[in-house]
């Protein structure tokens, strides 16, 4: 009865955050159909784990967890060549109008160790609390804070760095 509950309670989840969720496996995946595999993963891992979730209150974070974990899973195992999507390839190359200031966020993003990038993704894309952040990756949230405080300053950086060459070469 209770694993019914919990069920119907995860089902639930999932449908209120699948837009959520899919950003999140996409923006570490940067490719639709790898993103969609990771959603699809994590909700069989979630599906036949369901009985590891003591606290119903935590079904949330608890699959997020999952879906984080499959995409950095994912990410191990493919590491050898990454594609983009034929709409990521348009953006770039259309040259209809320059967006400098995003392919540099994205690149420094991207730069970034996954520590850091992971904590950025669900604290400002997936406009998640510290607490929240720190629930679903495990970590204590004075780790999560400190991890924050850490990429903003790292990317803060790069791209001053970016920038002041960009300048230089400008002036030459």
């Amino acid at each position: 009865m209770l694993n019914r509950k919990m069920e119907k309670l995860l089902t639930r989840c999932i449908k209120e955050h699948k837009e959520n969720v899919y950003r999140l496996a996409y923006s570490y995946v940067k490719n639709k159909e790898d993103a969609l595999d990771i959603v699809q993963d994590s909700i069989y891992k979630a599906m036949t784990h369901i009985e590891g979730l003591k606290d119903p209150e935590a079904v949330k974070s608890w699959f997020y967890r999952i879906v984080v974990n499959t995409a950095l899973d994912f990410l191990r195992r493919n590491k050898k060549v990454r594609t983009m999507d034929h709409e990521t390839i348009e953006i770039y190359a259309s040259g209809a109008e320059d967006d400098y200031a995003n392919f540099d966020l994205n690149r420094t993003l991207e730069e970034l160790p996954e520590k850091y990038r992971s904590v950025i993704v669900l604290r400002y894309f997936e406009d998640m609390k510290i607490d929240e952040v720190a629930a679903v990756l495990g970590e204590n949230v004075n780790t999560v804070k400190t991890r924050l405080y850490q990429a903003l300053r790292v990317m803060r950086t790069k791209m001053d760095d970016e920038s002041s060459k960009e300048i230089k070469s400008n002036e030459q």
